[in-house]
């Protein structure tokens, strides 16, 4: 859980309880009268760490909220629903992958095949629209939709660009604003919504979101470039083998030397890249040694600036903290 110890001890127990009901509701929810439905929604299960998306809303909605700390069942319910979202892309994106570990254990594709895996993540995305449809404010049910279609073009986005080594930092900025940060922003701004704030408030805390959002995407892509599938909990390298470049390999490829880009190029666009660990391993340390590694990692640093700036506009409060300390975090993770 990406959760850093509160100011507030209060503030811990209340998002210890609060966590709790809405993964009763998870499970309540993809409760299905198949056992083999069962067995795989209990495998994902597994894949719940961070659980960064339903802190986003019961945080923000804590910080937003008149008294700076209640929640409704429309908040528990918005929790849920933006983790059945979130499970269902990683199931997707395992597939794309071709991924065989997610948090030390079989991914669904590997353990079931791509149709099995294709079919768990729709159920779960039906069920999310479904418990969407039981809120009165329907402009949750539609920006939620809207956002899980932005998710997906930020995946069709990724997917065009593959082997594409001109790839820019405008384009995998787009990339990672679609694909991750508009589900952060869309759980901080919703969390506002539910408890009628004004559109300021509204939009610091989606900007808040987002800021967090794209610097949690670099960092993630730097862990798959340099960090132990052990720690990471997941298939790691898999960037490369795919063809994705990310924001430290794009910065190399920009600014290094022509004889190394050259080399970087071509590194990247053999066959080797997949299954000889020594070409891999010689493209990490070219960028890492360049200081690529440490571009990503300061351009995210700044981002998570922008986002802790961003929550001036609300009151302070111990949840107003912890949104605070929960995007410095981000900054240190290592899973």
């Amino acid at each position: 859980m990406l959760l850093v110890a509160p100011v507030d001890q209060a503030v811990r127990q209340q998002l210890t309880d609060e966590l709790g009901q809405v993964e009763s509701l998870f499970v309540q929810e993809l409760q299905c009268p198949l056992e083999c439905v069962n067995r795989l929604v209990a495998h994902v299960e597994r894949y719940r760490g961070k659980r960064l998306r339903p802190l986003l809303v019961l945080v923000a909605g804590m910080a937003s909220s008149p008294d700076g700390s209640t929640l409704t069942d429309d908040h528990r319910a918005l929790a849920t629903v933006v983790e059945m979202v979130h499970m269902a892309t990683l199931v997707h994106d395992d597939i794309l992958d071709e991924a065989d570990v997610r948090r030390g254990g079989p991914t669904v594709n590997t353990l079931r095949g791509n149709e099995t895996a294709v079919m768990l993540g729709d159920y779960m995305i039906s069920h999310a629209y479904h418990l969407c449809s039981s809120m009165d404010n329907q402009q949750i049910a539609r920006t939620v939709a809207h956002t899980t279609n932005v998710v997906c073009e930020g995946e069709l986005l990724q997917l065009a660009n593959r082997e594409n080594w001109e790839l820019d930092e405008e384009v995998y900025y787009q990339i990672i604003d679609r694909k991750t940060a508009s589900l952060c922003g869309t759980c901080c701004k919703l969390a506002a919504v539910i408890n009628d704030q004004p559109q300021k408030v509204q939009d610091a805390l989606d900007n808040y979101g987002r800021n967090l959002g794209v610097a949690f995407q670099i960092i993630d892509d730097l862990l798959d470039l340099t960090g132990d599938e052990d720690t990471v909990g997941k298939s790691t390298g898999r960037d490369l083998t795919k063809g994705k470049l990310t924001l430290p390999l794009i910065h190399f490829r920009i600014n290094a030397p022509q004889e190394q880009r050259d080399t970087f190029i071509n590194l990247l666009s053999s066959q080797a890249v997949n299954n000889d660990d020594s070409v891999s391993n010689q493209i990490r340390k070219m960028v890492t040694d360049f200081g690529s590694v440490q571009f990503a990692s300061e351009r995210a640093s700044e981002l998570i600036a922008q986002a802790q700036q961003a929550l001036l506009v609300l009151p302070d409060s111990p949840a107003r903290k912890l949104l605070h300390e929960m995007a410095q975090a981000v900054l240190t993770r290592q899973f």
